[in-house]
């Protein structure tokens, strides 16, 4: 974990964030604290319960019954232990897909539901209460249950999802029947509960939260009352400050009119002491139940070119969405076919569906669409009428939920949740506080998906699409006839007035009214210059004519430059070309303000340390790879510079950093403060920000100067007085945690290249485990056909007695790929045979 806490409660929360609660669970039950005595060495892989789970000796042909399917089905593994899965009917390939899932990843899909619906502490104990309050206020489970609810049950989804629960319930069945559950369950004695649809919606809105659900907006509000409002505008502007290379640059249509909502002054108002006291309260209990900073990651990359760009004229796309570096990964690789599908790629456990990867025809990938997704709500309440809040002029009375959580080893505790039309009370101390989030509102992304993988081309792939709410993502697209393209498909909030990146009034003059039209939302296809890019960036110009969000929801557009001027460099590229793209490691922020950091330090007195260091700069090209001591020398000298330009501001201000530190803290991580000196540093040497309050005048050459000095003395005191031996890979490393958080099952820290504004990205922190969660290329080579390459850190067994826990984890450092299954092709040494008839070994 980034940051280990000192309880076993907050070991919990850090790992809601990271979507590997088991992580701290285990590291939790090993220590034998609160009712489970210590598990000590059965953690152990080579001598612990591992050795003896299903698949510690590996995986081995087998004829199962599953009860249920309709004919034969056949999963076949490669080497490697990918899938694939050849079925005579839709359903019965769902159903294998979700025993499959089961056999090897039950544990990670049993802790992903229970933190969704809020019965972790029915597992982990009293550690787990603060985080399923904050679950079941959110409202995975509610949003899940009104949705499956609402779906007609011979649709398509369905389908899907209710033979995907049987196959998961086969094995459940047959692991309890055999008394071979997975370690988790065999050691505290909890066991899986049968898996239902409902499971495998909630398992959506994890994944929905994780890449939506944010605190911004109250980290704004407190940053505007610690800095004032000029300042807070200025440095965290709504458009991004720096330039931008958007993938749908325009013209657009006119915007449709936003419809009016109802609502005027307010009977009660609240003083602004009361309202900063809210915003406190909330952004610190929030922050903390969602691991702090959330939603805060924005690093995937996407893209792909046709015509003179791709060798052979057709088309070629790559994508890597970042996520949190687990074992097992968040991914599952599979390769599906049956008369409705023939599909190959990535899914996610819990789900019967593959949300990244290719068909005969078409191929996709996703970035985070970095939207605003969450507005936060001060209600108007009296305490003279409890349980009432004011709206579009009456007093309504809330809408109030109860739940038992059950806690292992005491006593169920209850929790009320107050609703209101704007969505669940997070807070009420000081002053009522809702949040509204498009991940709550229930997305048909599921239906929208498995009509992504049976598209032919662009007009099917953006009709399927149109279903897709939450969460807002990226789509990029290429087919087997050459075109290439991107949608950002999801919900897009219509807000009526208001600022909505800050706390908004609730009384109904600052409603939700609609959403952007999907006509209308950020698009291309085949453009002039045959390239398509998204990497987190704002995917419109300063013309679009919808709020999409402000430039502290967005990347600053690093990546995204660096790719496009990769791609536009080349012709005829190839896979090894694109594969090389994945993994360059050159940092454009560095190579724009390195040379005026040069020129600042041109007539400056310089120690013998100081020379060799901007010596080792003036000769850099801008790549962080491991060994340099240059990128080293960047790295530092960017963050005191950040440091020494806003950190008066911020102690001037008294900025509670401590309450988010991942929204609040002066840091690169802070992207908008990265693009707003880098304009500048640029544009603008002279802006008033480089003076500190109360200060005398200075000038961004003084303060680089300045940065610089200091830099060198921390590098020095750090890696010794001689530059040539300071290294990037020395104070940057990437590790690959186990989701039981033990570190004998995980791998590394590792010395590492690359930073966050590098195509291959690694977390702001000095210890990453965040970047690239896998890679995928496909090269259209003829009608049909594709010439794929894949990599993928780990492997596809959660058991680290498996030998395929981490098989690929060193191909994945070296840089090797391996090709996508074709769906249904090939034979295999490993083959189970599915039927609903007898059983044998």
């Amino acid at each position: 974990m980034r940051r280990t806490g000192g309880t076993a409660r907050r070991r919990v929360i850090e790992a809601v964030a990271a979507l590997c609660v088991s992580g701290a669970l285990l590291a939790f039950l090993a220590s034998g604290l609160g009712p489970v005595p210590p598990l000590g060495q059965a953690l152990d892989p080579g001598t612990g319960v591992w050795a003896s789970a299903e698949d510690a000796a590996g995986v081995r042909s087998e004829t199962l019954r599953l009860p249920g399917l309709r004919g034969p089905v056949t999963v076949s593994f490669s080497p490697a232990g990918v899938p694939t899965v050849a079925a005579g009917s839709d359903g019965d390939l769902f159903e294998a897909l979700g025993y499959t899932h089961a056999r090897f990843r039950l544990t990670q899909m049993d802790l992903q539901r229970r933190l969704g619906s809020g019965r972790m502490a029915e597992l982990v104990g009293p550690a787990g209460v603060e985080s399923d309050k904050f679950q079941l206020q959110l409202g995975l489970l509610r949003t899940a249950e009104a949705q499956w609810a609402a779906t007609p049950h011979d649709s398509e989804s369905a389908v899907a999802l209710l033979a995907y629960a049987r196959g998961v319930n086969a094995w459940i069945g047959q692991a309890r029947a055999a008394h071979r559950r997975p370690a988790l369950f065999s050691l505290t004695g909890v066991h899986p509960a049968d898996w239902t649809p409902v499971d495998s919606l909630v398992v959506q809105g994890v994944l929905t939260e994780n890449t939506s659900f944010t605190t911004g907006p109250l980290a704004l509000s407190i940053l505007q009352r610690s800095l004032g409002e000029r300042h807070t505008r200025e440095w965290f502007p709504v458009l991004p400050p720096n330039a931008q290379r958007p993938y749908d640059p325009g013209p657009y249509e006119k915007a449709v009119s936003k419809p009016a909502a109802a609502g005027r002054a307010p009977a009660v108002r609240d003083d602004g002491a009361t309202a900063a006291t809210a915003d406190r309260t909330a952004l610190a209990w929030i922050a903390a139940q969602a691991g702090g900073s959330a939603g805060s990651q924005r690093n995937s990359n996407a893209w792909a070119v046709n015509g003179p760009l791709a060798a052979g004229g057709r088309a070629m796309l790559a994508g890597d969405p970042h996520l949190p570096h687990t074992l097992p990964s968040y991914w599952f690789q599979a390769a599906l076919r049956s008369p409705g599908y023939s599909v190959t790629g990535f899914t996610l456990p819990g789900m019967p569906a593959v949300l990244i990867g290719r068909n005969e025809h078409i191929s996709w990938t996703v970035t985070n669409a970095q939207t605003q997704s969450t507005f936060y709500y001060r209600e108007v309440t009296d305490p003279h009428r409890p349980g009432e809040y004011y709206w579009r002029g009456a007093w309504r009375r809330m809408e109030r939920l109860t739940y038992a959580i059950p806690v292992r080893g005491g006593a169920p505790v209850r929790l009320t949740v107050d609703l209101t039309v704007h969505g669940p009370v997070m807070t009420q101390l000081g002053q009522t506080m809702s949040v509204y989030w498009t991940g709550a509102t229930g997305s048909p992304s599921l239906t929208a998906i498995l009509s992504v993988a049976r598209a032919r081309d662009f007009d099917g792939f953006t009709a399927a699409l149109r279903d897709w709410h939450s969460p807002a993502q990226n789509f990029v697209y290429a087919d087997d006839a050459g075109n290439i393209g991107a949608v950002a498909a999801g919900h897009f909030p219509i807000v009526a007035s208001g600022e909505p990146w800050l706390p908004l009034p609730g009384t109904g003059a600052a409603d939700v009214t609609g959403m952007v039209p999907y006509e209308a939302a950020p698009r291309v296809y085949n453009p002039p210059d045959h390239m398509v890019v998204s990497a987190n960036d704002r995917p419109v110009g300063a013309g679009y004519p919808y709020y999409l969000g402000p430039s502290t929801g967005f990347d600053p557009g690093y990546r995204t430059r660096r790719i496009r001027d990769y791609l536009g460099s080349r012709r005829a590229m190839t896979k090894d070309d694109f594969t090389a793209l994945q993994h360059d490691v050159t940092d454009g922020l560095a190579i724009r303000i390195v040379p005026r950091l040069l020129d600042a330090l041109r007539d400056d007195r310089l120690t013998p340390a100081e020379r060799e260091a901007r010596a080792q700069l003036a000769a850099w090209q801008g790549a962080m790879d491991p060994d340099s001591g240059a990128a080293a020398v960047w790295w530092t000298f960017w963050n005191a510079y950040l440091t020494a330009v806003f950190q008066p501001w911020w102690t001037a201000g008294k900025v509670p950093v401590h309450l988010d530190p991942g929204r609040l803290a002066i840091s690169a991580s802070q992207t908008t403060l990265s693009g707003s000196l880098e304009s500048w540093t640029l544009r603008d040497q002279d802006n008033a920000a480089f003076t500190p309050p109360r200060g005398r005048a200075r000038t961004a050459r003084e303060v680089m100067r300045a940065a610089f000095h200091r830099a060198i003395a921390d590098l020095s005191a750090r890696l010794g007085p001689s530059p040539q031996s300071w290294a990037w890979g020395r104070v940057h490393s990437v590790s690959f945690p186990s989701l039981t958080g033990a570190p004998g099952l995980g791998y590394g820290p590792l010395p590492a290249g690359g930073d966050p504004q590098t195509v291959n990205a690694a977390g702001g922190d000095m210890s990453s485990v965040f970047g690239p969660s896998m890679r995928m290329v496909v090269n259209w080579v003829g009608e049909s056909r594709s010439d794929d390459a894949t990599a993928y850190p780990g492997g596809q067994s959660e058991n680290p007695g498996s030998p395929w826990y981490r098989n690929l984890l060193a191909e994945w450092l070296s840089g090797r790929y391996r090709p996508l299954p074709v769906p249904g092709a090939g034979s295999s040494p490993v083959t189970w045979t599915l039927s609903a008839g007898r059983e044998d070994g």
